[in-house]
Formats: structure tokens, C-alpha cells, sequence
């Protein structure tokens, strides 16, 4: 090997390693900018199920969904999305917890549509929704308790991002978990 070519080949080096360096510095930036797109699409998707339950109570005044699937029957939305924060896309579902209202808009000329706002919810995994007896389904929430980059509603996690009617950012309701009713 004469000398010109050990040169070619330390610039080589030279190049490699600096080349392997950025990357290196790339690849957080590129997965912190995938988590904000991630994000976006988990409101972007919350969103559509809570228009989709507000176009079912327009249907079927005084009544809610009792599955996901009965939203897409009624066509009040266009196709179930997943959940894109958790791995098995499956949502946490947020029901009227028993024996609270959430009042339905009102038809009145000349009055503005009112909402009433749940004093108390329940969270709970979706594959769990068979077995609750008459469920009434106000909403969804990501199943992820991963922390977030952004912060929705003042919530930090994922699991705490709530999508659903008649929902007051300003004024969290008091939260049922699944299960918890009969461990207390």
C-alpha cells in the first residue's frame, strides 16, 4: 500500500465516523418528532369519536353507544381508529358513570345548544366493555400511560388524555377506574 492510499483511506475513516456521529444526533430528534405526529393524531382521532357520539345522540336523542362498533353502524363516524399511542391500539373507553346525566342539547328557537358536563366518569379497557351491564359510552382515552411531549388539558400521560361529550377542559370530572368499585 503506498501513501496516497493510506491517506484515501484515514479521510475515509475520517468521513465514516463523522457521518455516524450525525446520525446519531439525528435519530432522537427523529423519534421525538414522531411521538408529536403520534400525538397529534391521538386528538385528531379522540376528536372524531367525541363528533361521532354527538351525531349519535342527534339520532338517538337520550341514548349513547353501547359498543365503538354501534358508531360506525349508526355511520356517525367513518371508520374505528386505533389507539396510536399503545401497542395493541385498543382505547380506554370513558363511560356515564351509573346514576349521572349528561344532559343532551336542547332544540329550543332562539337558545343556544347546552351541554351539561359529567360530574363522574368511568375509565375502562375496552376489552372489558362485555361485561358491564347497559354501558353508555361518552367517550375515549388513550390505554398508554407512557409520559407525553405535549401537554393536553393539563395532563402530562397519555391514559389521562380524555376525548368525550360534553367535556370541559377547564374542569376535570371525578374518574371510576374499572375494577375499583369492587375493591373499595
Amino acid at each position: 500500500m503506498n501513501r496516497k492510499e493510506g491517506y484515501i483511506l484515514i479521510i475515509l475513516m475520517v468521513a465514516i465516523f463523522v457521518l455516524s456521529i450525525g446520525l446519531l444526533m439525528a435519530i432522537p430528534i427523529w423519534e421525538t418528532q414522531l411521538q408529536r405526529e403520534r400525538e397529534a393524531e391521538l386528538i385528531f382521532r379522540g376528536k372524531q369519536y367525541v363528533e361521532a357520539i354527538r351525531l349519535f345522540q342527534m339520532k338517538n336523542p337520550g341514548s349513547f353507544p353501547k359498543t365503538l362498533d354501534e358508531l360506525l353502524e349508526e355511520k356517525c363516524i367513518r371508520k374505528l381508529y386505533k389507539d396510536p399511542m399503545s401497542e395493541n391500539g385498543e382505547w380506554n373507553i370513558v363511560l356515564q358513570a351509573q346514576g349521572v346525566s349528561v344532559k343532551t342539547p336542547r332544540r329550543e328557537r332562539g337558545t343556544p345548544q347546552k351541554i351539561g358536563i359529567a360530574q363522574k366518569i368511568m375509565i375502562a379497557p375496552q376489552s372489558a366493555l362485555s361485561s358491564i351491564q347497559n354501558p353508555r359510552i361518552i367517550g375515549v382515552g388513550s390505554s398508554s400511560s407512557k409520559k407525553s411531549i405535549k401537554i393536553y388539558n393539563e395532563q402530562e400521560t397519555y391514559d389521562k388524555w380524555l376525548f368525550f361529550y360534553g367535556q370541559d377542559p377547564k374542569k376535570m370530572p371525578e374518574i371510576i377506574y374499572y375494577g375499583q368499585l369492587e375493591r373499595e
